[in-house]
């Protein structure tokens, strides 16, 4: 009798997350269409029925209205209180679904650069620090026993003397580097301007993305650190962290100048030696506000009008060591050799970068940053 062969190989399947409850498979997604209805409920659960027909998400055991259900009894979202006394409020989110959108966004671009090893900047200046850097060195008259590294100093005293005639020496004894953890201010600016959502491209999405993840990090790595949002269309004003959800473009011209002078003074406020803004911008400047209130409006080529004011700004925020990173979302020619001029006035950064990889290059050029510390 003739055996059958034992067949062997890969069988692939389509991945599904381990133990996940239909609730956590639809709230993923729902965090996801509400960053890109800007906070819209109604809109994101339209989104969310019209993906469940095509890919049918949901079961007859747990429906799309089983899930909205859930989202009110665990806190999610919640009715709006009608102003007239009518009882016809619409459906908003609450914090909680704010914060849990923010960790999405943090995971989502943080969780890339922690699997790819980027991001791992170290500064050159090691010394007494908090922060640890995995080196070690021999111990030194002055530094606190709190530093010394007693795993590897006692490994050092049996290399050196044995283990039946065991001692430990101050030859012995190593201090495990530390890097100086700085405290850092930081403005990240957002332009707000029409061309964010021009030529069907959504670039505001993962601009808002990138705020939350940032916040997200700060707040939660870096307490003692700070970080100020603005955004930028015709005028400059502040957000709060929480309002990032719900940011929209509007019918704006590009004034960087008034948003580097918003900056610039949230920066003054701030008692740390490190500061820095931080720019994301796809547009040329095409608007200055004048003594008298009135608006100068150009979007016909870079304006020297417009551009010397930025450049001034740039040379104005050097001056103050603030240092301006931009993060330009466009290659065009001309716009990039307007922010190397802007660049080099202030002497800071500029990446010429499209959507992709955003997030993972202002995490990385955060962690570096703040690991300097800047000259005041």
């Amino acid at each position: 009798m003739k055996e059958k062969p034992n067949k062997s190989g890969f069988v692939f399947k389509t991945y599904e997350a381990p133990n996940q409850s239909p609730f956590d498979k639809l709230f993923e997604i729902f965090k996801e269409l509400i960053t890109h209805t800007s906070g819209d409920f109604d809109e994101a659960i339209d989104w969310l029925r019209q993906l469940d027909k095509e890919y049918q998400l949901t079961t007859p055991d747990y429906t799309i209205d089983d899930f909205i259900e859930d989202l009110k009894n665990k806190g999610y979202i919640q009715q709006e209180i009608d102003p007239d006394g009518a009882g016809n409020g619409g459906i908003t989110i609450t914090a909680k679904t704010e914060r849990a959108i923010r960790q999405q966004a943090l995971d989502q671009i943080f969780g890339k650069i922690k699997r790819s090893g980027s991001g791992n900047h170290k500064s050159k200046g090691s010394g007494i620090g908090d922060e640890h850097t995995g080196d070690f060195r021999a111990y030194q008259f002055g530094d606190g026993l709190d530093k010394v590294s007693m795993t590897e100093s006692l490994r050092n005293a049996q290399i050196n003397n044995g283990i039946g005639n065991f001692s430990l020496t101050e030859d012995d004894l190593v201090v495990e580097e530390t890097l100086h953890k700085s405290q850092m201010s930081t403005v990240l600016m957002i332009d707000i301007s029409h061309s964010m959502i021009l030529y069907g491209e959504d670039r505001i999405t993962p601009a808002k993305k990138v705020a939350m993840a940032l916040a997200e990090m700060i707040t939660t790595r870096y307490p003692k650190d700070t970080l100020e949002i603005l955004v930028f269309g015709n005028d400059a004003w502040p957000i709060k962290i929480k309002d990032l959800p719900y940011l929209k473009v509007g019918p704006y011209h590009t004034n960087t100048v008034a948003g580097l002078q918003l900056a610039m003074d949230m920066l003054r406020r701030k008692r740390n030696t490190n500061k820095q803004i931080f720019m994301i911008t796809d547009g040329k400047p095409s608007c200055l506000r004048l003594p008298d209130g009135q608006y100068y409006k150009n979007s016909n080529g870079l304006d020297p009008y417009i551009t010397n004011k930025c450049y001034g700004m740039a040379q104005q925020a050097r001056r103050l060591h603030i240092p301006i990173t931009t993060f330009m979302i466009a290659e065009d020619p001309y716009l990039m050799q307007f922010i190397r001029e802007f660049t080099k006035a202030n002497r800071g950064k500029a990446f010429y970068t499209g959507l992709k990889g955003l997030g993972e290059m202002i995490f990385e050029d955060y962690e570096n940053n703040r690991k300097k510390r800047i000259k005041g």
